[in-house]
């Protein structure tokens, strides 16, 4: 049995990358024959589901906790979300999502305001107050509010947010955009902020497998690249808490350990320490990456550059 919400999205990755050769590769009746096979499949289940949350809801008394207990099972969340059969709609599940977030912006950020969905799945936020301190807090923000809504809401697409009071240097809005894998090849067409935001530098993501981290020099600093739960996330290579490399450090799943000082690194969530810590938790460096025809590029602060 699959279990856990990263093995949700890495099945169905793993999925489209077999219908993608059997689409180039088996004869087209066949290749549509099995497309045909997993629609049918998908319909069947997501049904079921559907009709579950039917009987559920019959007994009003007892719905409620039971459907709390569904939802927060994210396995079982993503599901419901894939048929749009989640319970909660999205607004309410990202504010909830906001809530969550904003003890870990910490000083970085003033509130948090959520602004809508709009009908191209995007959500937009703003920030009143101000980012403070070096261009790597603004993308701490941005990237801790992203993932927090991509958990709560993975059906939305993207996650704009506006009105940081100190960006990056550079033309374009005050609004950064952290692509994922195999969503940014538009960007430059698109007319993507993030872009405009700082000077990109190639990186070397090439032949990075799941659970494997790397390191690179880039514009006088060093670079480490992970790849877990089907994306990429870059980070300049120093632990929050001891300052040691963490070219050795162990990864597994999402979770980053340095191991010289043994934090524990919540690469999706911006590099947010978790554990029992004292203090509030701590923060990687996360830098922005952008995927486009030409390979990775990732985005080195002007300030820390050689």
């Amino acid at each position: 049995m699959v279990q856990g919400h990263s093995n949700v999205r890495q099945v169905g990755d793993r999925i489209e990358v077999l219908l993608g050769e059997l689409r180039s590769s088996a004869a087209p009746d066949v290749a549509a024959k099995v497309e045909e096979v997993v629609s049918l499949l998908v319909e069947l289940y997501g049904a079921g589901l559907e009709r579950i949350l039917e009987i559920v809801n019959e007994d009003a008394a007892a719905a409620a906790p039971l459907l709390t207990h569904l939802t927060d099972d994210k396995f079982i969340e993503s599901l419901l979300v894939l048929h749009g059969i989640h319970p909660v709609d999205v607004d309410t599940r990202i504010e909830a999502a906001l809530d969550q977030a904003r003890p870990y912006l910490g000083s970085h950020a003033g509130g948090v305001e959520y602004l809508g969905v709009d009908e191209n799945g995007v959500a937009h936020l703003r920030l009143e107050g101000s980012c403070h301190g070096c261009p790597s807090s603004t993308v701490t923000v941005k990237l801790t509010l992203e993932q927090a809504i991509a958990e709560a809401a993975p059906e939305v697409l993207r996650v704009e947010v506006e009105g940081v009071a100190e960006a990056p240097t550079g033309p374009g809005p005050a609004l950064l955009q952290i692509q994922r894998p195999g969503a940014a090849g538009n960007a430059a067409s698109n007319g993507s902020a993030a872009e405009a935001t700082t000077a990109w530098s190639p990186i070397d993501a090439v032949g990075l497998l799941p659970g494997e981290r790397r390191t690179q020099q880039v514009d006088g600093m060093e670079v480490l690249l992970c790849s877990a739960v089907g994306n990429i996330y870059a980070y300049r290579n120093a632990c929050a808490s001891c300052g040691a490399s963490l070219q050795d450090a162990a990864l597994v799943d999402e979770l980053l350990r340095c191991s010289r000082c043994g934090t524990l690194y919540n690469i999706r969530l911006a590099g947010r320490s978790i554990g029992d810590q004292a203090g509030p938790a701590l923060h990687l460096d996360p830098l922005p990456l952008l995927q486009d025809e030409k390979g990775w590029k990732v985005a080195v602060p002007p300030g820390v550059r050689s």
